[in-house]
């Protein structure tokens, strides 16, 4: 790819290689996101969004995470993650703890419904996830392409500034 190519029209822009390569990266998430959240919702009764959400409080285990914590990893304000916690609470997945290190605050963590539909919408999303993600792509490659994807996801996080 051409990195210092010129641009200056509209079709220099569009047919620009490094505008083209992201343009793709960006449809091919949107589109897997859309097919692989449909069969979250569908089959699982939960966006993606708490899916993931979900498995950010089954990686941290007891006694739970703050909403800041949560807000961080999934680049929400702590007003769009509470209400987004508000609502898996009423669902039944959450819980509201006392958090053992600060009497004022408030942990949130797995209830045993949130950890069996963890589980669950994990199994699903493993199955969806080899068969969109990686059965198009040449067998040789899938591990490296997974390993650059991670770089990427986490140089992108690590610009990103860090919520007072």
């Amino acid at each position: 790819m051409d990195e210092q190519a010129e641009i200056s029209t509209p079709k220099d822009a569009a047919n620009n290689a490094l505008v083209l390569a992201f343009g793709r990266l960006q449809g091919a998430a949107n589109r897997l996101e859309y097919i692989l959240g449909r069969a979250l919702e569908t089959e699982c009764g939960i966006s993606h969004l708490m899916f993931e959400v979900l498995l950010i409080l089954g990686r941290a285990g007891e006694p739970g995470l703050s909403m800041r914590a949560i807000a961080q990893e999934q680049v929400l304000t702590t007003g769009g993650a509470t209400r987004l916690v508000d609502r898996m609470e009423a669902a039944g997945l959450v819980e509201r703890v006392e958090d053992p290190g600060d009497r004022r605050g408030r942990l949130v963590r797995l209830t045993p419904l949130g950890e069996r539909t963890t589980v669950a919408a994990s199994r699903l999303h493993v199955e969806n996830i080899r068969r969109y993600f990686l059965a198009p792509l040449p067998v040789e490659d899938r591990e490296r392409f997974a390993e650059n994807l991670r770089m990427l996801s986490h140089a992108a996080r690590d610009m990103l500034p860090r919520l007072p």
